[in-house]
């Protein structure tokens, strides 16, 4: 029997219609963003009527001691207050092919354009906030152009820059598990002797330290409040300070065990309880001593890549962390332009096609500077923590 072949050339090729697009994680910043006075990252929008430069004012609270039946004139409280400039710039992207392009094309790879450059707008917010978070302020230095990050970026600021961002912010930050190294004369000093070792690891105990120094700071550092009327901190931490976070609150903390599971519901005997709710069986932000602690995976890719000093920083090149515990008014978003789609005009008389995105905003910690006591420039509404955390092996 001879049996017919099918050559090559006429073989029956099906491509699929649909691309599987790179997992790009969205802004997990997003629930505590808003133009409320009391949100963590406070969004303005009051660029959008034209400028590129917004004044931001901030008031500390009164503080002197009440006057009786003395005489107040004379007497009278002076108002601390400071104003922060925040620049916005522009960021833009966009995407062209062309009919004879997309006449070979079996699998519409320029169909998903849009919500590519949408995922790249999301990842690109998201970086810059993490940036800015740990950035270190110079007042009279606003950014360069095409920069929306307001500030001296960590990985481009001097030795003298760190330590003075260091020295301004003594009761606003944490190396580790030790308060008094907050003291010390230079961050570096600080930074190199915090040891790869529990104690000065993301631990239950070491966010409660760091819920009390933001306490204790002074200026006031308010905490976040919740629709119910709670009261919380928020830490936003890398993948592995939140691994060791999740393996002491767990298993480790107190008693043979963490709290979560010591503490947390069990199921009852028909196997129905707390489990799906439990954080020994679902992922998701861990809540302790009134501190809400979100995983922003990118912030340990970011000392990977680029807050590379960090990697060996801690004692014996440990590598080392930061985490940012977050009040009220944290930092600040302020949209020039939301973003919006943009097409190609020039297209050929109809042969390319090119569609984009493009918006303007400027991202800044909050910095405070006192017009009563002094010049320093203090951050905000945050605590700077650096914890102990080596990369998986």
């Amino acid at each position: 029997m001879a049996l017919t072949t099918i050559q090559t050339g006429n073989k029956l090729v099906r491509y699929t219609q649909e691309l599987n697009r790179e997992y790009v994680r969205g802004n997990l910043f997003s629930p505590y963003m808003g133009e409320e006075v009391n949100a963590i990252i406070r969004i303005r929008n009051d660029l959008k009527q034209g400028g590129d430069t917004i004044n931001l004012p901030i008031v500390r609270r009164l503080r002197n001691a009440a006057i009786g039946s003395g005489t107040l004139v004379g007497s009278e409280e002076q108002i601390d207050n400071y104003g922060q400039r925040v620049k916005v710039d522009w960021a833009r992207n966009a995407v062209v092919t062309n009919a004879a392009e997309m006449q070979k094309d079996s699998a519409d790879v320029f169909g998903v354009a849009k919500p590519l450059l949408a995922d790249w707008g999301k990842e690109l917010q998201r970086d810059e906030i993490i940036q800015a978070l740990l950035a270190l302020n110079v007042d009279a230095t606003l950014p360069a152009a095409d920069v929306r990050i307001n500030g001296i970026l960590y990985d481009a600021a001097t030795t003298g820059q760190r330590d003075t961002w260091h020295t301004n912010n003594n009761d606003r930050t944490l190396y580790g598990g030790t308060v008094s190294r907050s003291a010390l004369g230079t961050h570096a000093g600080a930074l190199v002797v915090i040891a790869n070792a529990t104690a000065d690891q993301m631990t239950g105990k070491n966010l409660s330290l760091l819920k009390r120094r933001a306490m204790l700071a002074d200026p006031k550092i308010r905490p976040f409040t919740l629709d119910n009327g709670y009261e919380y901190f928020v830490a936003f931490m890398g993948t592995n300070p939140f691994r060791d976070l999740k393996n002491d609150l767990n298993y480790t903390a107190t008693s043979g065990g963490g709290p979560n599971l010591l503490a947390r519901p069990r199921e009852n005997s028909s196997g129905i309880g707390d489990a799906p709710n439990n954080p020994l069986f679902q992922d998701g932000d861990q809540i302790y001593d009134g501190v809400i602690a979100r995983q922003i995976p990118e912030i340990s890719s970011m000392v990977t890549n680029k807050w590379t000093t960090l990697l060996t920083a801690g004692a014996s090149g440990a590598r080392v962390e930061p985490v940012f515990l977050c009040g009220q008014q944290a930092a600040t978003l302020c949209w020039g332009q939301m973003a919006k789609p943009t097409f190609r005009k020039e297209d050929d008389y109809g042969f390319i096609t090119g569609v984009g995105v493009q918006m303007c905003y400027g991202v800044s910690k909050i910095f405070f500077r006192s017009n009563v006591s002094g010049t320093k420039d203090i951050q905000f509404g945050m605590v700077t923590g650096f914890f102990a955390s080596a990369a998986d092996t």
